[in-house]
C-alpha cells in the first residue's frame, strides 16, 4: 500500500505540467466558446433599424 502512496506522491514533473497545460488550454477553449456564443447571439437578436445616415437615402 505504501508503493501506491509513493507513486502519486513522486509523480513525473512533465505529468504535472501536462496536466496544469491541459487544465489551462481547456478553460482558454470554454472561453472562447463562451465569447463566440455571445457573439452570435448579439448578431442574431439584432433587428434594429439601419444607421440614421442610410435610413431614407434615395441614391443621389
Amino acid at each position: 500500500m505504501t508503493d501506491e502512496t509513493d507513486k502519486t506522491k513522486s509523480r513525473d514533473p512533465r505529468q504535472d505540467r501536462l496536466k496544469s497545460a491541459l487544465r489551462e488550454n481547456l478553460k482558454r477553449r470554454k472561453t472562447q466558446a463562451r465569447e463566440r456564443a455571445a457573439t452570435a447571439g448579439s448578431l442574431q437578436d439584432d433587428d434594429s433599424p439601419p444607421p440614421e445616415e442610410t435610413a431614407g437615402k434615395t441614391g443621389r
